[in-house]
């Protein structure tokens, strides 16, 4: 087997969150069993057969890597013995063919991989696009794109978020916020009186460290076509948020609850995921509209209150710009929306 190190300018830092973070680190070695080409004159280094590259905790093996270096500003020419590629910085790690790439809590899956170092992202393409966390599951079919700095992912086209207990979020395109580890000596916050009941988490990869708290999703934003499943209905709206921590999910834009052959239409709609109760809301000016089919089990006629005024909404803001896996491009941070559906006005009526 041949073994390559490759030595990054980037500073040394330790994988606390044991995230898919391989942008940053110490330095990155590459095996692989077919050989390692370097191409001086181009500044490439490629591995071939069952190629892996290891950095802090954080391993991608692919039928062929290939890792793109520059020279690092200041440094001279590499002594005798040491690495071709020292004094040199790794600016974009290329992956291709049966992409798999894992760490202690998390891993993904695709046909081809980019981790571009100077964005921070990394880019997954190609069919069976996949990446997982101790709770949840996120499927995309055009591309999967993940921030480890900003603890951020983006799944487009036919994105699906699903969850331990099977609950479905789907949409055009899901942006997940992943919770930060908490640093080290931190106090942990204090639990409430009476915790909602948690789903079982996954159990952590094996041969790896024990799963950590730094990958779990803290909050879910949808985009186009949002459907949220569970046992007994399907809700549909044109955006929506959803909260793994408190199974709560807000929908927006042309809302309909179906179960069955019954169905509610509203503007506005709380589900909570854990209990399959949904809440329609009514807007100001506004009516509910319902189609009960008799003798079916049947969701309790919403009741709506007489309108009242109250504030209007905030809307989801648009998902991030595509990020090419060939081209730097400018960070974009999306909007930031509502983060609990607990603040809706508590006189809306129930739907079982």
């Amino acid at each position: 087997m041949r073994r390559l190190a490759l030595l990054a300018l980037l500073l040394a830092v330790p994988a606390a969150a044991q995230n898919l973070d391989l942008t940053q680190g110490g330095p990155i070695e590459i095996t692989s069993t077919d050989g390692i080409e370097w191409r001086q004159a181009e500044q490439v280094v490629i591995a071939r057969g069952n190629a892996r590259a290891v950095r802090d905790g954080v391993t991608v093996d692919a039928a062929r890597l290939i890792a793109r270096y520059r020279p690092r500003a200041g440094a001279g020419q590499p002594a005798a013995g040491e690495s071709p590629v020292s004094g040199s910085e790794l600016w974009r790690l290329e992956a291709e063919g049966n992409v798999r790439i894992a760490s202690a809590t998390e891993r993904a899956q695709g046909e081809r991989a980019v981790y571009d170092m100077d964005q921070a992202v990394m880019v997954l393409s190609g069919g069976a696009l996949r990446l997982e966390t101790p709770d949840q599951v996120i499927t995309a079919r055009d591309s999967l794109e993940y921030y480890p700095q900003r603890r951020m992912a983006v799944a487009r086209g036919g994105a699906l978020v699903v969850t331990t207990d099977d609950r479905r979020v789907a949409a055009d395109t899901l942006v997940a916020y992943f919770v930060e580890a908490p640093p080290p000596g931190a106090t942990p916050a204090a639990a409430p009186a009476n915790p909602p009941p948690q789903p079982t988490a996954r159990p952590g990869i094996p041969g790896l460290p024990g799963a950590g708290e730094g990958s779990r999703i803290e909050r879910v934003e949808a985009f186009g076509n949002v459907e949220i499943r569970t046992p007994e209905e399907v809700v549909r709206g044109e955006r929506g948020v959803y909260s793994p921590q408190t199974g709560l999910a807000r929908l927006v834009g042309g809302v309909r609850i179906t179960r069955g052959d019954n169905q509610l239409n509203g503007t506005e709609a709380i589900v909570n995921l854990r209990t399959g109760i949904s809440r329609l809301v009514s807007a100001p000016g506004q009516r509910v509209q319902g189609l009960v089919v008799p003798q079916q089990n049947q969701p309790a006629q919403a009741q709506v209150p007489a309108t009242q005024p109250r504030p209007q909404p905030r809307q989801p803001a648009p998902p991030p710009p595509r990020q090419a896996g060939n081209q730097q491009q400018q960070r974009t941070q999306p909007g930031q929306v509502q983060r609990s559906a607990q603040q809706q006005p508590a006189q809306a009526g129930t739907a079982r």
